[in-house]
């Protein structure tokens, strides 16, 4: 289990981010379809630009929705939902109210694996969009700092927790899955956002 850490007024970590809701646990069947998932979905590691210069991503990566994405140089080709992630879409559709329409995967097979700061600020996303993140397998370190004040919110996503990102979530702090130097399992992202091809 993954409780919240505690502010020094006792409020549950991310209640001060009004742009944030978390619920830990919230996918109950979340190590079989973390089995599902990582090995029937066609994984790949492209190449990203960054500041111009060419990287490797550090993570594996896969695209489903209703049209192609691009960031950072890469553009993904729209693929069908696998069945067991399009029920999980549903499912957090519901939870949320929004009627996501894409999903990008992303596997941290070990802790070198990571994720760089940054926003899902993609025109095709929006103003203002939703994201909602389900993290399944071994927990990793999810940071968000905001942009003015450097203020850091943290947590240790993995086992069936969801994290929705609204408001001012992409417009005002960057997210992060910093590498991490301790032994550790694999992990499994499933961010769902409601996708606007162009």
């Amino acid at each position: 289990m993954n409780p919240p850490t505690l502010f020094d007024d006792g409020t549950p970590e991310g209640a001060g981010l009004a742009c944030v809701r978390y619920v830990a646990g919230w996918l109950a069947e979340h190590e079989r379809v973390f089995d599902e998932l990582a090995a029937g979905i066609h994984w790949q590691q492209p190449i990203v630009t960054v500041f111009g210069r060419q990287h490797v991503t550090p993570r594996l990566t896969a695209w489903f929705g209703n049209g192609a994405y691009s960031y950072s140089g890469i553009t993904h080709p729209p693929a069908a939902f696998p069945a067991a992630l399009a029920d999980i879409r549903d499912r957090v559709a519901r939870e949320s109210g929004v009627p996501f329409t894409s999903c990008l995967a992303n596997l941290y097979r070990d802790g070198s694996d990571s994720m760089g700061a940054h926003a899902d600020n993609e025109p095709e996303l929006g103003d203002a969009p939703v994201i909602a993140s389900v993290s399944l397998g071994d927990r990793r370190r999810f940071v968000m700092a905001d942009i003015h004040t450097s203020a850091r919110f943290e947590w240790m996503l993995g086992g069936g927790d969801l994290l929705v990102m609204s408001g001012d979530s992409q417009s005002r702090y960057r997210h992060s899955v910093p590498k991490t130097a301790r032994p550790i399992a694999p992990r499994l992202n499933l961010t769902f956002r409601t996708f606007l091809p162009t």
